[in-house]
Formats: C-alpha cells, structure tokens, sequence
C-alpha cells in the first residue's frame, strides 16, 4: 500500500499513485497574492486567512467590477481562461475549484511545519506589498488593491491578461481611463469638463452623451413642472369659477332684495291696493281697542259706496284755508311785504287706505279741486267731482290705453287698480293732459344755491304767480291754480309764495301727510303765527337733490291733446339750469 505525501490518500500500486499525483499536478492550489503552491486547499485557505488577510477583506469589498477570468483547465499548457467568478465571492473558492478538501488533522506534522514557516515568510512579504502599494496614484485604494495582489489578472474591460497586477494597472490606466473617469498620466489626451455638474471626460462624446442626460432629466424636471404647474392653474380655475358663482349668487340675492324692497316701497308687491289696506288698517284699529266695531262697519260701507260711484267720500278734506289765510294775512302785522295765493284749494290728507303711499293721488286731488272751482276749466271738466284714490288710478289707466306716456305704463306694467303704486309728476302730467288741461313739467335737476338750495325754484314760482312786483296790493288772491311739486319719495303742493321785507321767498305749501285736525286750526278766526309755520318752507327747507314741478296754464283744444299724446311718446321734461 502507497501512501500520498500530498493528501494522505492510500493507493494499491505504483501506477495508481503516478495517476493519483498528474490529478494533484492538474488541480494544483496557488495563493493568488504571493504564487504559494503545492499546498492542499486547507492550507492554502489558512495562508490566505494568516499572511493576506488586507488583500482579502479589501477585494472581498470591492464591487465595482463585475467579473473576473481565472485559468482552471485540467490541462496546465492550455492558458486560455475557463470560469468567471465574482469578485465579491470568497477568495478561496477562486483558487481551488474541485479540491478535495482535507482537514488539517490528516496533514503530516513536517509538511504542516514546513509550510507554517512559509506563511510567516509570506506575511513579512505580503506587509511590504501592502505600504508599495499605497504609493499607487489617481485610482482609488479599492480598485489598486485588486490589481496589486491578482496574480496573471485579467482586464474587466477587454479581457486581457497580464503578468503581474502593475502591468494590468498601467494596461487599464491608459487604455480604459474613460471609462474609469482617470486620465492616463502619459499622454496629452485633453479634457472636457460638464458645464451643469463639472465631471471630468476625456472624450468629447461621452460628454456629450452626459450632457443629454442633464437636459433630458431637466427636461423631465420641467415637464413635470408644466404638469404640476397645469393643475395648479386649473385649481385656481376652479376656484376662481366658484368664487365668481356665490359672488353672482350673492349679488343676485341682494338684487332680488332690493328689487322686492322697491316693489314694496312703490306698492307693486301684489299685496293689494287701497281697499284691501283700509280694511286691513280698521280691522288693526278695531284690535287695539281704538276704533268701536260699530265704527268699522259704518266706515267700511261708506268707502264701498264711495268705490262704487269712484267719488272720494271727502273725510280727509279740509275746505276754506285759502280764504283763512287771505284774512290772516290782510290783519296781522308781520314782516311779509307780499303774499301770492292760488285759487280755492281743498287739502286732502292720507288715510287708513293709501298711508305710506298716496301722496301723489292726494296732491292730484287738491289739485283737481282748484281747477273744479275755477270757471275757466269748467269746459274741460264738466260733470267731474274730485275721485277716489282708486278712481284715479283708472283714469291714469285710461290715459295710458289712449297712448299717453307709454314708458311710463311699462314702468308700471301698465296696471295701477288693485295696486300700492307710487305716481308722480309724469302720472299727474299724463292725468290732466288726457283731461285737456293744459300744463307742463319744469324739472330743477340740480341744486342753484349754496347748501345744496334751490333758489331758482323759488324765483320760477313768484314769477308764475305774481304779474307785477311793484305797485301790487300786500296780498294778492291770484287766479293760478297751486303748482304740484315731487321730490324723491315724497310730493305736495305749493298754494302760494311769500316776499318777505328782507326780500327772502318763502312757499305756502300744503302737505298731504299733514292730518286734518292740524289744517282745521288754520280755520280759527284767531289764527296763530304757529299755526300757519307748518305751511311755510324757506329756501332752506328745501335741499332736496332734484325737483319736478307740474304747473297748469289753461285749457287744451282737440288738436292740441292729439299733438301732446304724440309728443309725450318722445317726452322729456324742461330743465331749469
């Protein structure tokens, strides 16, 4: 029996051992650090572990490259490489490929001797290649650690091998050194830096390559932008959108407010006319403890019949001032200088029915009693009595369907009966023209004095009533009927004009909202100056921002109401600048 020095293995015959040691001659085990050899796989591992643990753990961390070639054929003269290991596999696995491993126990003692001397010869070695190799330059530690210490290494790059690990470093160095990001020392190849990040290239090409990466990358970036600045606009959009709605919503609202606020104001909220608000106001009165059922009944039947007939039934009228004043005036001694009065007027004033509302009927009804005493309408007027309230709005109706004012009828929806709705000086103008009686409307559309007075107002009244400044008597019964006069939301008519020894104007003007109680004391024989302060209105008083008169100058004939109902299509009211 044969025993092997190498494996310790037991063969039968000298032929078997020579064929046992060609397998050992063929899987021979060779450090790869400092080319130990003829050593089995167990001692080759505890060389590596003992003399080049550095080299090991410093190319057990290296990762950069991929792969690398080692020759493990069963025939020693073919050198081409067989396998491809990872250089992040053990070390050892590369350098004994297909030995048997023996453990340390079956070695012989002079064999394991002999070799622990080698390896502490190997590590002295292994110390020096390890303070050379820091001397290396422009490669890092990692990649200049692995080309040191491979024995016979191959390129990662192109596959070829060297003798010795310096050889392939020089090899790789000018070779590959753009790939490896190192210009080679030896020559003068020129550099190209990136203008965005500054990296180095030694090839116009790959800079170029590198470049489109940044500006495909910011062009990314920006598209990315565009999209997230896309939704951000449409957000805003939206917003945008959703806000502009509540604000129409509100304003809608606010305008369906005002607009109802208006109807109300000017009584066209379909909340009923002036007998629906009589009986509604009585029946308050009757409620409070103010007013005897017994009274409500006899009042309710009296304003039936005076709607039946469209007569006014005259409980708000109060006759007789204008004579009153005439007497006050001729006796008592104040500092008047002179007094112009209209002709007989009656003041009506507001009732249960048409509070809040009727003024315009009321001064249109004072009005039309003047001129129902004055002979010269007489003509125009025959068998006419001073009507109700809605009586008027009728007649107004009437007027429009004949073709008087037709902007006026469509403001109103053409419908006045049955309604609260305000009229003013175009409503009283378009009544006494569709009567023949001749007038005008003089509009003070801005203010003519200090304060925001009107003084031409009053210069435009003394002329209408007075024909002469000197000469004439102290108080003067004029023929000229009383003049309506509006103002924002309110109206009354002007009975007569003052001239005061300091030359100032005062207005004789009576009020519908006035009761008739106040107007009956204008009627004493022993009238006090206070009483009639609530008639006055000096230039003061009235500081209203615009003004409309309607004043009556006669009678039209026929053809003179035809040419008015044509022009009132066009109509537009004379200014006093």
């Amino acid at each position: 029996m044969l025993s092997c020095d190498i494996c310790g293995e037991t063969v039968t015959s000298e032929p078997d051992m020579k064929a046992h040691l060609i397998v050992h001659m063929e899987n021979e085990v060779i450090c790869p650090f400092c080319k130990l050899s003829s050593v089995n796989y167990d001692e080759m591992c505890y060389h590596i572990e003992t003399a080049h643990f550095e080299q090991n753990k410093l190319e057990r961390n290296f990762e950069r490259i991929n792969s690398i070639q080692y020759a493990m054929s069963n025939n020693r003269k073919d050198n081409t490489p067989q396998c491809r290991m990872e250089v992040n596999s053990s070390i050892h696995s590369a350098g004994a490929t297909n030995h048997p491993k023996i453990s340390a126990q079956s070695q012989p003692k002079d064999s394991i001797l002999k070799h622990k001397a080698f390896y502490s010869e190997n590590l002295t070695v292994s110390t020096k290649f390890l303070k050379c190799q820091k001397k290396q330059c422009d490669l890092s530690k990692i990649k200049g650690s692995v080309y040191e210490t491979m024995y016979s290494p191959e390129c990662p790059f192109c596959g070829k091998i060297e003798d010795c690990s310096q050889e392939m470093e020089t090899h790789v160095k000018t070779k590959h050194a753009n790939i490896l990001d190192t210009p080679s020392e030896d020559c003068d190849q020129p550099l190209y830096d990136c203008p965005m990040c500054g990296l180095i290239c030694t090839n116009y090409h790959i800079l170029q390559e590198h470049v489109d990466l940044h500006l495909e990358e910011s062009s990314f970036g920006q598209g990315m932008d565009r999209v997230q600045c896309s939704r951000d606009l449409e957000l805003a959009h939206q917003l945008q959108q959703e806000e502009d709605r509540k604000r129409r919503s509100e304003e809608s609202r606010q305008e369906m407010e005002e607009f109802q606020k208006l109807q109300r104001q000017y009584g066209l909220d379909n909340s009923g006319g002036y007998k629906q608000q009589q009986l509604r106001n009585m029946e308050i009165e009757v409620n409070r403890g103010r007013m005897h059922p017994s009274e409500f009944h006899r009042r309710k039947a009296d304003m039936m019949e005076s709607l039946a007939i469209g007569i006014d039934d005259g409980k708000t009228k109060t006759s007789g001032i204008i004579e009153a004043l005439y007497r006050y005036y001729q006796n008592a001694t104040t500092d008047v200088r002179h007094v112009w009065l209209s002709t007989v007027v009656d003041h009506f004033h507001s009732s249960y029915g048409d509070k809040g509302w009727g003024c315009g009927y009321r001064n249109f009804q004072m009005l039309l009693s003047s001129l129902l005493q004055n002979d010269a309408y007489v003509d125009c007027l025959k068998g006419m009595s001073v009507p109700c309230i809605p009586k008027i709005q009728s007649m107004i109706e009437d007027a429009w369907k004949e073709g008087f004012d037709p902007q006026g009828a469509s403001q109103l929806n053409n419908r006045l009966q049955g309604t609260k709705a305000w009229i003013g000086a175009c409503e009283v103008y378009t009544l006494l023209t569709s009567l023949r009686v001749k007038c005008h409307i003089v509009d003070f559309h801005k203010s003519t004095g200090p304060l925001g007075t009107h003084p031409r107002l009053f210069e435009w009244i003394l002329n209408y009533y007075s024909s002469e400044m000197e000469g004439s008597p102290k108080v003067v019964c004029t023929s000229k009927p009383p003049i309506y006069l509006q103002h924002q939301g309110h109206s009354r008519t002007v009975v007569g004009i003052e001239e005061r020894k300091n030359r100032t104007l005062c207005l004789l003007i009576f009020d519908p909202g006035c009761p008739s109680r106040e107007m009956q004391k204008l009627l004493k024989q022993d009238m006090e100056a206070s009483s009639i302060k609530q008639l006055r209105k000096f230039v003061g008083n009235l500081k209203h921002k615009q003004y409309q008169i309607v004043a009556v100058e006669g009678v039209l004939s026929s053809e003179e109401k035809v040419a008015r109902r044509q022009a009132s299509q066009v109509f537009t009211a004379e200014k006093i600048p």
